[in-house]
């Protein structure tokens, strides 16, 4: 077995926040020596890495690409494969000899669609009722314009739908905020990977049937198909490159506690080894809206003109909560802000895996690899509303001014965004926290008239109903 691990400690063990913590500081370390050393130095991670995760985009503002490229170093560089009970470095994985697995296909029975449309409340968005829509997004604040211009214009332009110039590489073929469903429908051709689950793979193979593009997985059959990328890499790897086309490489990929965080050091490794082997493979993210970013001027505005306006109810709460409760989303006049959205609740680890997905798209897009990045819509998928504080607390959400999408909605809108960003590739900006504003649909997170952590645990009181009915 070749699997991905944490690297050993001094004390013999294999720890998460060993990793995290001294990922951080690395990545610190080429911007802000102080905040590299109070990262270094928290002894309490799980509840620390708060402050740390914020800091990296507070000292992003001018030094975001060299800070994802020192994050990823470290990462790279500490996180090494069990084989056999040796450690060997990561990117060694791939010089294993090993055999790639079978493949299987399933091919979709329907007619492709070439139309855009979003299922909404339900409604099935398209045509005017779809721009209606995103016109009441943006003026609510759920999304940036840019995501709503990018929507309008794949819809102006059907035929950027047919993906059948590429070949879409769907790390975690079964997330529900994948692509999937959206690009089969449309008649793409799938080359999913996920875990080997029966029940995972028939659920995709349904939909693949029920689509009208083709489904390729690793396996002799459905029932067998797929494959462990903590485990497989090397195969993995070798398969993907006997692939015909050209790959876009969608990282969607999710696992619970520390899992994550290996998971994402094994994907990006796997990302940058295909990407060296096959030049003009496009790369895909969706970052989650629970994360740190720096936002807009025109966002700040929106949030403090809400906070300005807000209820004598939400006045009082603030005041007897010694200003702990409701606070202001930012500072006066901020250009640009720090949207502060990390919820405690998701973990050190999966902040770290998110964060390496984002520096992994601003260093490939710098370096002319075509990106494809989003922030994506708070959804009630499943990883969420397995959590019963965030399941209330999305169920609340919209008494604060955010909106909580179904995953329906959301990834269709995520896939529209990854045809318009394939179909207009384009290069980085000066300043890599301005590319994650593009596009995104945050859902209001970013301008709300609350900082989200002083809101959440009044919109899981008052989402507990909904939320276990």
């Amino acid at each position: 077995m070749n699997e991905v691990v944490f690297p050993r400690g001094t004390d013999g063990r294999r720890s998460s926040s060993d990793l995290g913590r001294a990922v951080v500081a690395d990545a610190l370390r080429v911007a802000e020596p102080a905040a590299a050393d109070a990262a270094a130095g928290d002894r309490d991670w799980r509840k620390g890495y708060l402050r740390h995760f914020r800091a990296l985009v507070e000292a992003g503002l001018d030094s975001g690409y060299t800070i994802a490229a020192a994050g990823l170093d470290s990462v790279h560089r500490r996180m090494v494969v069990d084989r056999a009970g040796e450690d060997i470095p990561l990117a060694a994985v791939f010089d294993i000899d090993a055999e790639p697995p079978g493949t299987v296909t399933v091919t979709g029975e329907e007619k492709p669609e070439r139309e855009l449309s979003v299922p909404y409340k339900g409604q099935i968005l398209r045509g005017d009722s779809l721009s209606r829509q995103l016109d009441a997004w943006v003026t609510t604040g759920s999304m940036e314009a840019s995501c709503a211009a990018m929507v309008r214009e794949v819809a102006a332009n059907p035929d950027w739908l047919d993906l059948t110039d590429q070949r879409l590489v769907v790390l975690g073929a079964g997330a529900e905020m994948g692509p999937v469903p959206a690009t089969l429908a449309w008649g793409a051709t799938v080359i999913g990977i996920d875990l080997p689950r029966p029940a995972l793979w028939a659920r995709v193979a349904t939909t693949a049937r029920r689509g009208a593009g083709t489904l390729i997985a690793p396996g002799s059959s459905v029932e067998t198909a797929g494959v462990d990328l903590l485990t497989g890499l090397p195969g993995v790897a070798r398969w993907l490159l006997g692939m015909p086309g050209r790959l876009v490489l969608g990282n969607y990929v999710y696992a619970p506690g520390s899992a994550y965080a290996r998971l994402a050091a094994a994907v990006d490794a796997l990302c940058v080894h295909v990407v060296a082997e096959r030049p003009g493979t496009a790369l895909a993210f969706l970052a989650t809206p629970t994360d740190v970013f720096a936002v807009p001027g025109d966002a700040v505005a929106q949030s403090t003109a809400r906070y300005r306006d807000r209820s004598r109810t939400a006045r009082l709460t603030h005041l007897v909560s010694a200003e702990r409760l409701l606070t202001p989303n930012y500072p006066e006049g901020a250009d640009p802000g720090i949207a502060d959205s990390l919820i405690p609740q998701q973990g050190p680890n999966y902040a770290l895996a998110k964060r390496i997905q984002r520096w992994r798209a601003a260093v490939a897009r710098r370096a002319g690899v075509p990106v494809s990045f989003s922030v994506a819509a708070p959804s009630r998928n499943r990883s969420v509303t397995s959590n019963r504080l965030l399941a209330a607390a999305y169920a609340g959400a919209h008494l604060f001014g955010v909106e909580v999408f179904e995953p329906a909605t959301s990834n269709r809108l995520m896939a529209a965004l990854l045809v318009h960003q394939l179909r207009n590739p384009r290069p980085a900006a000066p300043q890599a926290w301005t590319d994650e504003t593009v596009g995104a649909a945050h859902g209001g997170l970013w301008r709300t008239a609350y900082q989200p952590r002083s809101a959440l645990g009044l919109a899981a009181l008052r989402g507990l109903p909904a939320a276990v009915s």
